[in-house]
């Protein structure tokens, strides 16, 4: 089982290294391939030292499983041609809704995954869908919800490194009471919060917020409705989101926690007490969805709210594509 990292030296790519590790995966050769500013760079895994190489002299007849975390603009070009050898495993958002390639989280909609020899590609939800899903899969089993609204709380590393890097700049210069200008973002970030990820649509929503909505049908149910407003915040890592939910049964907050408690890759926290409940800061570096402030909504019958939080770098990119691989390799391919 030989595998290959498109993007080995990007965020993804390095977490992706991180999980591998800590999942045990098992393989016989591994290739890091990125850009040709990085070939030739060294990058230690497992007491190893690998030499990176790159992609448009590859040879994916090499490997197995093809992991891509380089962009979408990558994508679009090398996945195609990869998956004419291989299996690519996306990151990207450019084959999320095709039709006929799996938009997979193994927790919500493995069974999906037996569609892969389609195109021979498997896309992995956006960051932010994927924490929202693995919560609203059990109750939407249980309870079918009619109505999601979300409010998302975005860090920073989902849009990359140089965001990162942009982030800790501007902060200094704002506590160095220096002028701040914004390279990467729209808006300064630093102690400041922005509206806006991915670019604008006609109906005024950006496709952030319509990806929210139309992978989480795809995966999910196409029947479910949901608003989304998608805000960037300066936080390194980890991703939360405010979301009401609608159900079609009557419901209230306990079994909505009973029901929460029992779901794969979800953890509850949620006391009501000062830090009872789950920040970024907490679920960087962690592999569990958390789930907190579960309560009903006065407003609205069979209706609650709760608090989701993610490290999006481990469950919404580089662990869930590992957990798209080991069924992969589990079910479908030997």
């Amino acid at each position: 089982m030989n595998i290959a990292i498109v993007g080995a030296t990007g965020n993804v790519g390095r977490k992706l290294l991180e999980v591998l590790e800590k999942l045990n995966f098992e393989f016989s050769e591994l290739y890091l391939i990125a850009s040709d500013k990085s070939v030739g760079k060294k990058i230690t895994f497992k007491n190893k030292t690998y030499s990176v190489v790159g992609l448009s002299d590859f040879d994916f007849a090499k490997v197995k499983i093809a992991f891509f975390s380089a962009g979408s603009v990558i994508a679009e070009k090398w996945a195609p041609i990869a998956a004419k050898k291989t299996i690519v495993i996306d990151n990207s958002k450019h084959f999320r809704m095709n039709k006929e390639i799996p938009l997979v989280v193994p927790e919500v909609n493995a069974e999906a995954l037996k569609l892969y020899k389609n195109k021979n590609i498997i896309a992995n939800a956006n960051c932010s869908t994927i924490q929202l899903v693995l919560a609203l899969k059990p109750l939407h089993d249980q309870f079918k919800i009619k109505r999601v609204v979300v409010s998302t709380y975005q860090s920073v590393s989902g849009a990359g490194k140089n965001h990162m890097t942009e982030l800790e700049e501007q902060s200094k210069l704002v506590l160095d009471k220096q002028k701040v200008s914004s390279k990467n973002f729209t808006k300064q970030i630093a102690f400041n919060v922005i509206p806006h990820i991915d670019s604008f649509m006609e109906d005024g929503s950006t496709k952030e917020e319509w990806k929210m909505a139309a992978e989480t049908k795809k995966i999910l149910d196409p029947n479910i409705v949901l608003s989304a407003t998608c805000v960037r915040v300066p936080v390194f890592v980890g991703h939360s989101e405010s979301v009401n939910i609608e159900f079609k049964s009557e419901v209230n907050a306990k079994k909505i926690r009973q029901c929460l408690e029992k779901a794969p890759g979800c953890k509850v926290v949620d006391e009501t007490k000062d830090g009872g409940y789950i920040t970024p800061v907490e679920s960087s570096g962690d592999f569990v969805t958390y789930i907190s402030r579960i309560r009903d909504d006065q407003t609205q019958k069979n209706s609650i709210n709760m608090w989701v939080v993610s490290d999006n770098l481990l469950k919404g990119a580089a662990l869930n594509a590992v957990q798209i691989a080991n069924v992969l390799i589990k079910k479908y391919i030997s």
